[in-house]
C-alpha cells in the first residue's frame, strides 16, 4: 500500500497551492482520506477528511481556505489551499483511514509527506 503525495512547494503569503495524493496497493472503499501537517518543533496536527460518502471535515485553523476533495475512479486525493499563511507552513502528510476523525491513530495509512512553505 502506497500514498504518493506531491504539488507541495514554496509560495508567497496569500498565495495557493494544490496537493495531491494518489492511493494505491488496496481498495480504499469505505475509508477516510485526508491530510496532517507538522511544523517544526510543534506535533503533527489534524488539516482535513473527507469520507467515502465525500463528507468533508477541516480543522478550525484552515476552514475556508482549504478544500478537500477525492477523485474515486484513481483513489486520488486533493487539498486546494487557498489564503495560505507563513503559519501554514509544515510538512503535509496524506492518510487513509477507516474511523475517519482528527485523531491521527484513526489512520491506518500514511504517504512520505510533501513540504509547504509560505514566505511572509
Amino acid at each position: 500500500v502506497q500514498l504518493q503525495a506531491s504539488g507541495g512547494g514554496l509560495v508567497q503569503a496569500g498565495g495557493s497551492l494544490r496537493l495531491s495524493c494518489a492511493a494505491s496497493g488496496r481498495t480504499f472503499s469505505g475509508y477516510f482520506m485526508g491530510w496532517f501537517r507538522q511544523a517544526p518543533g510543534k506535533e503533527r496536527e489534524f488539516v482535513a477528511a473527507i469520507s467515502w460518502s465525500g463528507r468533508t471535515y477541516y480543522s478550525d485553523s484552515v476552514k475556508g481556505r482549504f478544500t478537500i476533495s477525492r477523485y474515486y475512479a484513481n483513489n486520488t486525493v486533493y487539498l486546494q489551499m487557498n489564503s495560505l499563511k507563513p503559519e501554514d507552513t509544515a510538512v503535509y502528510y496524506c492518510v487513509a483511514g477507516v474511523r475517519g476523525g482528527s485523531y491521527a491513530k484513526n489512520y491506518d495509512y500514511w504517504g512520505q509527506g510533501t513540504q509547504v512553505t509560505v514566505s511572509s
